[in-house]
């Protein structure tokens, strides 16, 4: 039922977003749409698909430190069904259980596979802030953005959220003491409302699976060298789908407006934003962005075609392989 709803909601954000793209020019979107060179989409199309390969280099090698017979095609196909799963999701909240439920098929324990998860997230969050402070700060010394009050509080609280995000991650990741302290109240309410029976065996096995996630979580964090080549490779694999942009409009005939570095630094303003949408996929959220910050640089059907073809690359052909990705066999165990 909860799938549904996801999917109605998504139905009518999407169509919602068409409507508005298309009411004013329809005409001239769909001529320039038409017009558009297949061999420029064809690199956008690349672009997407070395992001999600590099994307899978995290997530293959933090489950091969615990499973040496891990495979980089295994990654991949989770990889690609974590495309899915996020995309039907509100925040994207379903990848990461599903990433936790396949890798327990993999017979990796639940404890070991949650710190994997969390570790392949902290690297990708990291990458993500670290790019929208260069992108703020290339605005704050080169005045890229005319100033604008209503986006200025906006990508202000993506980036709280999304550093936020960063912080609970590594006191979840790393406070033990915190953690049991969490649970030790959580047990304690739900025995007094009859939820839960057998108060200290439900907490022993609770402490135990926080001691076997930390224990995870510290062999993850005393690799250094592979902790932070892993954000390196979230930042390349980042700027390679910020890049996306600049292949649809040199598709469109046009080659002056936007170039590689300001459509990385445009579109990491429009991630910010775009990454606090409490809708599948961030839809409304990540296309008002697109619209307003490239909207400096590119103008009417231009700007509605070059979004369309975007957030399909981005989105909906994720979705597509992300399905396809489904019906695919696991790697050998």
């Amino acid at each position: 039922m909860k799938k549904i709803l996801n999917y109605i909601v998504l139905g009518l954000v999407t169509i919602i977003v068409l409507y508005f793209s298309l009411k004013d020019n329809f005409k001239e979107i769909i001529d320039t749409l038409l017009k558009m060179d297949i061999k420029w989409l064809i690199v956008g199309f690349l672009c997407i698909i070395i992001y999600w390969f590099l994307k899978t280099l995290p997530l293959y090698y933090f489950t091969k430190s615990h499973k040496k017979s891990f495979t980089y095609k295994s990654a991949v196909i989770l990889l690609l069904r974590t495309q899915f799963v996020n995309a039907i999701t509100p925040f994207a909240t379903g990848g990461q259980p599903y990433q936790v439920y396949y890798l327990n098929k993999e017979g990796i324990r639940s404890s070991t596979s949650t710190s994997i998860i969390l570790e392949n997230f902290i690297v990708y969050q990291i990458a993500l802030v670290f790019l929208g402070i260069i992108a703020m700060l290339c605005n704050f010394f080169f005045h890229i953005f005319p100033h604008n009050d209503i986006l200025t509080h906006l990508i202000t609280l993506g980036f709280v959220i999304n550093t936020l995000v960063i912080i609970v991650s590594f006191l979840v990741a790393f406070g033990k003491k915190i953690n049991k302290k969490l649970v030790n109240i959580a047990i304690t309410v739900l025995t007094k409302l009859k939820i839960v029976k057998n108060k200290e065996e439900k907490l022993a096995k609770w402490n135990e699976s926080i001691t076997n996630f930390h224990n995870s979580a510290k062999v993850l964090m005393n690799d250094k060298k592979l902790f932070f080549s892993m954000i390196f490779v979230n930042l390349v694999a980042l700027s390679v789908l910020y890049m996306i942009p600049v292949f649809v409009l040199y598709a469109a005939g046009n080659f002056s407006s936007v170039s590689v570095m300001l459509a990385v630094i445009t579109s990491a303003y429009v991630m910010l934003i775009g990454s606090f949408v409490p809708i599948p996929g961030g839809t409304g959220g990540l296309e008002y962005g697109f619209v307003k910050f490239y909207g400096f640089f590119i103008k009417g059907s231009l700007l509605s075609a070059t979004m369309l073809i975007w957030r399909f690359i981005t989105y909906y052909f994720g979705l597509i392989v992300g399905g396809i990705a489904f019906n695919l066999k696991r790697g050998k165990k």
